[in-house]
């Protein structure tokens, strides 16, 4: 089954930047959403899970925070 991947940045985030190259170079599609151009975006997740920093990642209703490939590739199996 393909999983939606979403993924919330901004403009100067280095971690956002390590997490759309590690999607990348594992070809694995997300979508991006700059939180700094779409504040609307910013408080769904904050309202989501509770947290203001980026990058955050969404796949298919699941969460993970930060700049973790283990987790990603996790949700990815389930």
């Amino acid at each position: 089954m393909e999983k939606n991947i979403t993924v919330y940045t901004t403009t100067q985030c280095p971690y956002c930047t390590m997490l759309k190259g590690f999607l990348s170079q594992n070809n694995i599609p997300f979508t991006e959403v700059n939180v700094e151009k779409d504040p609307l975006m910013m408080q769904k997740v904050v309202k989501q899970t509770g947290q203001m920093g980026v990058p955050q990642t969404e796949i298919s209703g699941n969460w993970v925070i930060g700049f973790d490939p283990e987790s990603i590739v996790e949700v990815l199996k389930q």
